[in-house]
């Protein structure tokens, strides 16, 4: 009968540890998520590594060796330690997860002139969270290694030539290397920040997602361009948010001559008076080309206080241009013109 105790022992201890966090988590997901609500929200995301945690140690602390044998304990001891790394490293980087995606999720609705330096610091956030997981996980599972003795010898002998290991690693892991600088040179000299909008290899876009190894640009016809971090370290690209969130957008039309530019700048001026999205900063309607097929390139200018806004006034102005030429002056619609042989001359 005494031989039971010490499980009876370890289903007690397991059922405690269990009970406490589950206690935790109601007075955070309960009382006070009512008063702050970005608690309890951590405390939903954190609760399953924290049960884990919880049984493995209460099974680390209660576990009864003396009645399995020598070689049944020393696995299970050897397995139980490596289960408590993992789960230290799990509910480690949950909890960081869930401490700064509140603060990440108020820098996105940071609008007007603090948006360059919110989305600088959210680049910031991001990349220096991804670089510690990183780095957690790799010493996590080099103590996971390390365990095993035999791992332990081969380290010692890798320690007396690390010289020739660090420089045949150091080659082989150059690309990978130069994207992670890369991506850090890009984060902290404020050259690239989430979404910018740019222009490269000739593609407009915004930047999406800015990460160690690579850059997403969502491009304006919903396509993603996928580039290595280098390529916007080693060639050159346009930024047109580098110094402010705001956005100068262009609506080229196509027309005849006979437009009267001077009443199509009036009403364009009017159009933008009463538009939400325009920040009221700049504007101007301009004649830029005489084409070779004999029309007129009109350039109207008008700026927005970010991107997005910026696409949206553009698609506005252009369909509010287009119907008010159509209605008020037709006869300054696209036509071609060309010149017919008279009847006496003979036809070529």
């Amino acid at each position: 009968m005494s031989a039971f105790w010490p499980w009876i022992t370890l289903a007690v201890s397991i059922a405690l540890s269990v009970t406490v966090v589950e206690g935790v988590r109601r007075l955070l997901a309960g009382r006070l998520s009512a008063r702050w609500p970005g608690v309890g929200a951590a405390a939903r995301r954190c609760t399953a590594p924290a049960f884990v945690f919880a049984v493995v140690a209460s099974v680390n602390a209660a576990m009864p060796y003396e009645p399995l044998p020598e070689a049944v304990s020393d696995s299970v001891r050897h397995g139980l330690r490596i289960a408590a790394i993992g789960a230290t490293t799990w509910l480690v980087l949950r909890i960081s997860f869930a401490l700064t995606d509140p603060p990440l999720e108020r820098l996105t609705r940071i609008e007007g002139e603090r948006n360059r330096r919110a989305r600088k610091t959210r680049t910031q956030m991001l990349l220096l969270r991804r670089v510690i997981a990183a780095v957690v996980v790799v010493i996590a599972v080099g103590a996971a290694l390390f365990t095993f003795p035999a791992v332990r010898t081969l380290g010692a002998g890798m320690l007396a030539s690390a010289g020739v290991a660090g420089l045949v690693v150091g080659i082989a892991a150059r690309p990978t290397l130069g994207n992670l600088f890369a991506g850090l040179q890009l984060a902290f000299s404020d050259a690239l920040r989430l979404d910018d909008v740019v222009v490269v290899q000739g593609q407009w876009g915004r930047v999406e997602e800015l990460t160690l190894s690579y850059v997403v640009v969502h491009l304006w016809d919903d396509r993603r361009l996928i580039l290595p971090v280098s390529q916007f370290t080693e060639q050159p690209f346009e930024n047109w948010t580098r110094h402010t969130s705001r956005v100068i957008g262009t609506v080229l039309l196509h027309v005849d001559w006979s437009v009267p530019v001077e009443e199509l700048r009036t009403e364009l001026y009017r159009a933008l008076r009463e538009h939400p999205l325009w920040d009221q900063r700049e504007w101007v309607l301009q004649v830029t080309d005489v084409l070779p097929n004999g029309l007129v390139q009109l350039r109207a200018l008008m700026s927005a206080a970010d991107s997005a806004s910026a696409w949206d006034l553009r698609c506005d102005m252009r369909e509010h241009l287009v119907s008010y030429i159509r209605e008020k002056y037709p006869e300054a619609l696209p036509r071609f013109r060309a010149e017919l042989p008279s009847a006496s001359e003979p036809a070529l």
